[in-house]
């Protein structure tokens, strides 16, 4: 962006009509760790304005392992894995009590969603879970989404920090135009405004550099577990889907509606132009089971949207079976994801041979490409 441009957000947004709404677990607790509920109440309220002129909302929402942990008359959030699934089990059901409750004053209904990352790694899954989102949005229903913390096998809240890569996962999935993160901070700035007095509340940021990166440092609320460095690989993703993500703070009144108003509120991350093709962002947003390492020529020739040939691997790392995805690295940088049409043991044994001894070395022969060209996405 060039030096000194503003950028007008009401026109921005004013053809935005899929908008995925996150709130924090910072923002749903208060000071003495009860529930908020006053906010679910203003956010269904500030949701039915919305759906009132035209827009749909989806709701991702934290705060089930707090309410667990109220509810258990735990003293603490438990460190133990089992322990805070034990506490987001019972929260969960009342999380979504108290949505429903929200709702209900405004004669919406809800639809609660639990996923893991593994829903968005299988096509078939994926498929599957934004017509259902899509299907209950044409029904007049508020989808609210959270992490299936029982059932997932990572450290808790590891994954997706917080549902920040979540919500940026489902924007990107159901082709939002705009998310919004709300946390207890204001937005992204140059210094952790609560060491530094002098630290500048960034309003737009048109690329993610290195340098807008090391302003992420480490998370700056202890509520929560998302800090600043999630949100901004949240905005990684949606800048990529075509998605602008605005981060603001849960306390400004109607600060939704201010948002979509044009009001200049907390940091906005514009989206890319030209967005990725929705299966290219699937391939790159997805869970890989292992890695290709290639040389250098095969490197050049896949950034040049060429397919990955047998001959041009190096090394094979992981274990994997054909249709997966895999990471492409050259020269000690992953730079491409792509589907496998060999599973790691084939490749083992024609890694480094022309496409002609493919058949030869394996008995049979796929493709004379490892990784198709129309699989691969580049990062």
């Amino acid at each position: 962006m060039e030096p000194g441009k503003t950028i007008d957000r009401k026109e921005l947004f004013k053809d935005v009509r899929r908008i995925v709404l996150k709130i924090g677990t910072s923002s749903l607790s208060k000071e003495d760790g009860s529930f908020n509920r006053r906010l679910t109440e203003d956010i269904a309220a500030q949701v039915a304005r919305l759906r009132d002129s035209g827009k749909t909302v989806i709701i991702v929402s934290s705060g089930a392992i707090g309410i667990g942990c109220e509810e258990l008359k735990m003293k603490e959030r438990p460190r133990e894995i089992p322990l805070r699934q034990a506490a987001a089990a019972v929260g969960q059901n009342i999380l979504m009590q108290e949505w429903m409750t929200a709702f209900n004053k405004h004669n919406l209904k809800v639809a609660q969603l639990l996923l893991t990352y593994e829903a968005f790694s299988n096509r078939m899954t994926y498929l599957n879970l934004r017509n259902s989102i899509s299907a209950l949005l044409e029904a007049g229903v508020v989808p609210i989404i959270n992490e299936n913390d029982p059932i997932c096998v990572h450290e808790i809240e590891a994954t997706f920090g917080d549902n920040d890569k979540l919500s940026a996962m489902v924007a990107s999935k159901v082709e939002a135009e705009l998310l919004i993160l709300l946390s207890d901070i204001d937005g992204l700035y140059d210094k952790n405004p609560k060491k530094n007095e002098d630290a500048k509340l960034i309003s737009t940021i048109e690329k993610i550099t290195p340098e807008i990166e090391s302003y992420g440092g480490s998370p700056t609320s202890m509520k929560g577990v998302g800090g600043m460095r999630t949100k901004i690989e949240a905005a990684k993703i949606t800048s990529m889907a075509g998605c602008h993500m605005v981060i603001a703070n849960s306390a400004i009144r109607d600060v939704v509606m201010k948002i979509m108003d044009g009001e200049d509120i907390g940091t906005l991350f514009l989206a890319r132009d030209g967005k990725y093709k929705n299966r290219t962002r699937w391939i790159i947003l997805s869970k890989t089971s292992g890695k290709l390492i290639v040389d250098k020529g095969a490197g050049e020739a896949v950034r040049k949207k060429r397919g990955l040939l047998p001959s041009g691997i190096i090394e094979v790392a992981g274990v994997f079976d054909r249709g997966d995805i895999i990471e492409i690295e050259s020269e000690g940088t992953v730079f491409a994801k792509g589907i496998t049409d060999y599973s790691s043991s084939e490749l083992d044994k024609i890694k480094g041979k022309h496409s002609d001894m493919i058949e030869k070395i394996l008995g049979i022969r796929n493709y004379d490409e490892v990784v198709r060209k129309g699989n691969i996405g580049l990062l």
